[in-house]
């Protein structure tokens, strides 16, 4: 510190007007003397507002631990409802796969029916032809029917 900065301190200081000696008032001290009334209640309020949040986060936490029981029980409900819903999904699509089964069925015994039936229809006439050939004469025996 400097001579000047220490003359510096005894300065007048004040309104303008008459010259004063002496050290300058502490303001800081004033102000502090002025603002501690009202420093010390916001000491409490400082106080109850840190009580709030605590209490606030126990609750929240409180909230979470019992939103994570409520979501493990609908997982698991969830879990044992899936055979009974993926049924109830399925069934209309097994029914017309059933539905389809039993129409190709029925069609594919329509159509051994009717093979059937033509079978039936030309045998008689291929059995003739085919007696007809064994009662034949071949050609070179020398047979006569």
């Amino acid at each position: 510190m400097s001579l000047r900065d220490f003359l510096e301190r005894f300065r007048p200081t004040g309104t303008p007007g008459a010259a004063v000696t002496g050290v300058p008032p502490d303001r800081a001290a004033e102000r502090a003397a002025e603002l501690a009334p009202a420093l010390a209640r916001l000491t409490a309020v400082q106080q109850e507002a840190a009580r709030i949040r605590a209490a606030g986060e126990e609750a929240a936490e409180t909230i979470r631990r019992d939103a994570g029981r409520k979501a493990a029980d609908i997982v698991a409900a969830a879990r044992e409802q899936a055979p009974g819903v993926r049924r109830q999904a399925a069934e209309p699509v097994v029914r017309e796969a059933v539905r389809e089964a039993e129409a190709v069925r029925a069609a594919g015994g329509r159509a051994a029916d009717a093979v059937r039936e033509r079978g039936r229809a030309g045998l008689p006439s291929l059995v003739e032809d085919a007696v007809a050939l064994a009662l034949r004469p071949t050609a070179g025996t020398g047979a006569a029917p």
